[in-house]
C-alpha cells in the first residue's frame, strides 16, 4: 500500500479512536460498569456463570459478595479441561489458545487462556492504540516509511486437542494477518524461532538490512539484540544502522536500570520511548504523552479492574475496591475480570495511581517480588528508583541484579545481600554500598526505619557477579528468550543461592 494511503487510513482510524478513548476517560466508572454487565451477560450460561448464578447479578457489589478472589491454583483444573479440547467451562466461546508464562505462582507453569474476544478486542486493540497515540503525540512521524523491529517469546507454539499454547507473543505473531508481516521485522520464521542463540544471530542478520523507524521489546533482551547488531556492524550509535528510528516501545520490566545504557546507543533527544503494560493475562495500560513516567490505564479493552489495598492484601481483613474508589499513592495489587474467562483473578502486579482523573499509573512491582522479612517493605520500584540514584553518583551501569534477606541468627541481625552485574562498575564499591543504603532509605521508610542505628538491618551487603552470569542463569533454567524476567527482589534466598554458586 502506498504510504500516502496508509498515512490517509491511519489518520482516519487515529481520528475515530481518539474520540473513543476520550468517551472512556470522562466517563471511566460508567464504562467499567457497563462492561462488568456485558461480561457477566455474556458468560450466564457457561459452567461458572451458573455456579455463581450470574443471571441474577444486578450489580457490583452483587458480583464481589458472590464471585470469589481467585489465583491460578483456583482455575487450574478448570484450564486443563479446557486445554483438553472442553468449552463453556468459564467463557461461552472455544479457547483454542493458551498463553504459556512462567509466572510466580507455585505451578511449574501457567496457561492462561486466550479467546478470540481477547485476541482481538484487547492484543491487538491495544496495538493499533498504541500507534494511535503516539501518532496523535507526534503528528510528524515518519513510522509508516519503515518496519517495526518487533522481538518476541522463543517458544514454538505446540498444538494438542485442538488447542495451542507457546509464548503471548508467538501466539500474537501466529494469528496475524498475512500482511501484518510486510511492516515488521524480523520474519514470522525467524520470529518463531525456538533456540534463542541461533534466533539471536538470525534477527540481526535479517534486520540490519531493514529500513526500521520503531522497535518493540523487552527492555533486557532488546538490548542485548541491539548490542548484538552495533557489533555486527562495526557501528556505535542504532542511527548508524538504521537513520529513520524514532521510538521504542518497551514494557515487561523495568526500564530505569536501562536507561543510560539505551540512551548512549541511541544518543539523539527528540528519541521517543514508549512504555506499556501487558501480560499474558491482557494488556492493560500505555503511556499517552511524550516524555511521560505514568500510564493510562485502558478502560474498554473487555477487562474490569478491581484493586487490593497492599496494606491488607493476604490478611484476613483484605480490602477489595472497583477503580471508582483507588486513591492517589497507594500501593495496590491488581485483580482483573476478562473475556477470556478469567474471574476476579490476581495477576500478581502491584500499581500506583498518579492520577485519578484520569486513571493513570504506575506498574510498582510484584506481590511475590518484594522483601518484608523485617517489616521493610521493600518493592521494585524502590529498588530501580534507588539504584538509577546510585549509578549516576558512582557513574556506573548496572546489567541485571537480584536480592534476597540475610535471616538473623541468634544476636546477628539480618540484613540484604545484593549480586549486581555491572557493565560499568563503580570506582569504589564501599562508596557504591552507602550510596545505595542511603538511596533506599530515602525512597522508603520502612526501610529507614529498621536501618535507624543498625536497630533491625544492617549495611547491605553487595556481590560483583561475573558478565553474563544472569544470562547463564537464565540459560540453565530454560528461560532465554524475549518474555522472561530475571526476578529481582526475594523473600527466599533460593534464587540468590544459587546464583552465588554459579558466581564463584
Amino acid at each position: 500500500m502506498p504510504i500516502p494511503l496508509v498515512n490517509s487510513v491511519a489518520s482516519w482510524f487515529l481520528k475515530k479512536r481518539i474520540h473513543q478513548m476520550e468517551l472512556f476517560i470522562k466517563y471511566p466508572n460508567e464504562v467499567q460498569e457497563e462492561l462488568l454487565k456485558n461480561l457477566i451477560y455474556k458468560a450466564k450460561n457457561t459452567e461458572f456463570g451458573k455456579k455463581y448464578d450470574f443471571s441474577s447479578i444486578k450489580s457490583y457489589a452483587e458480583f464481589a459478595s458472590r464471585v470469589p478472589i481467585q489465583q491460578y491454583e483456583d482455575y487450574q483444573a478448570c484450564i486443563e479441561r479446557s486445554r483438553q479440547g472442553e468449552n463453556n467451562i468459564f467463557w461461552p466461546t472455544p479457547i483454542k489458545w493458551f498463553a504459556k508464562s512462567s509466572g510466580t505462582t507455585n505451578a511449574k507453569s501457567k496457561f492462561i487462556p486466550v479467546s478470540e474476544d481477547s485476541l482481538e478486542l484487547c492484543h491487538y486493540n491495544a496495538g493499533k492504540d498504541l500507534l494511535c497515540i503516539y501518532l496523535s503525540n507526534n503528528p510528524q512521524s515518519q513510522l509508516f516509511t519503515g518496519k517495526s523491529l518487533r522481538l518476541g517469546g522463543s517458544k514454538k507454539i505446540y498444538r494438542t486437542n485442538g488447542t495451542s499454547y507457546g509464548d503471548l507473543s508467538a501466539i500474537l505473531i501466529d494469528n496475524m494477518p498475512f500482511w501484518a508481516e510486510y511492516s515488521s521485522t524480523p520474519s514470522n520464521d525467524v520470529s518463531l524461532l525456538h533456540d534463542w542463540e541461533v534466533k539471536m544471530p538470525a534477527i540481526v542478520n535479517e534486520t540490519k538490512k531493514e529500513k526500521v523507524t520503531s522497535l518493540a521489546g523487552v527492555p533486557s533482551w532488546m538490548l542485548v539484540l541491539l548490542n548484538n547488531v552495533l557489533e555486527a556492524t562495526g557501528k556505535q550509535s542504532l542511527f548508524e544502522v538504521w537513520p529513520s528510528l524514532e521510538v521504542y516501545f518497551h514494557g515487561g520490566v523495568s526500564f530505569e536500570p536501562y536507561g543510560p545504557q539505551y540512551n548512549k546507543i541511541l544518543p539523539r533527544e527528540d528519541f521517543r520511548f514508549y512504555e506499556i503494560y501487558n501480560a499474558s493475562e491482557g494488556f492493560f495500560a500505555c503511556q499517552d504523552r511524550n516524555d511521560s513516567k505514568d500510564l493510562l490505564l485502558m478502560l474498554d479493552y473487555g477487562i474490569f479492574y478491581e484493586f487490593i489495598t497492599m496494606d491488607t492484601y493476604g490478611s484476613e481483613s483484605e480490602k477489595v475496591v472497583p477503580l471508582s474508589e483507588v486513591e492517589t499513592g497507594k500501593n495496590y495489587a491488581v485483580v482483573i475480570t476478562t473475556n477470556a474467562g478469567l474471574w476476579r483473578y490476581k495477576i500478581g502486579d502491584t500499581v500506583r495511581f498518579t492520577s485519578t482523573s484520569p486513571y493513570r499509573i504506575k506498574v510498582s512491582g510484584r506481590t511475590k517480588h518484594h522483601i518484608n522479612v523485617f517489616g521493610e517493605e521493600l518493592i521494585i520500584e524502590n529498588a530501580e528508583e534507588a539504584l538509577k540514584k546510585v549509578s549516576l553518583v558512582t557513574n556506573c551501569e548496572i546489567v541485571d541484579y537480584t536480592v534476597a534477606p540475610i535471616f538473623m541468627e541468634g544476636r546477628e541481625k539480618g540484613a540484604h545481600e545484593w549480586i549486581i552485574e555491572f557493565k560499568n562498575e563503580p570506582r569504589d564499591f564501599e562508596q557504591f554500598k552507602t550510596e545505595l543504603d542511603l538511596a533506599l532509605q530515602s525512597v522508603n521508610s520502612d526501610y529507614e526505619a529498621k536501618r535507624y542505628n543498625n536497630m533491625t538491618l544492617n549495611m547491605p551487603r553487595i556481590h560483583q557477579a561475573r558478565e553474563k552470569l544472569f544470562y547463564d542463569w537464565l540459560k540453565k533454567n530454560g528461560k532465554l528468550g524475549g518474555q522472561h524476567k530475571i526476578p529481582r527482589l526475594s523473600n527466599s534466598r533460593c534464587y540468590l543461592e544459587e546464583l552465588l554458586e554459579m558466581n564463584k
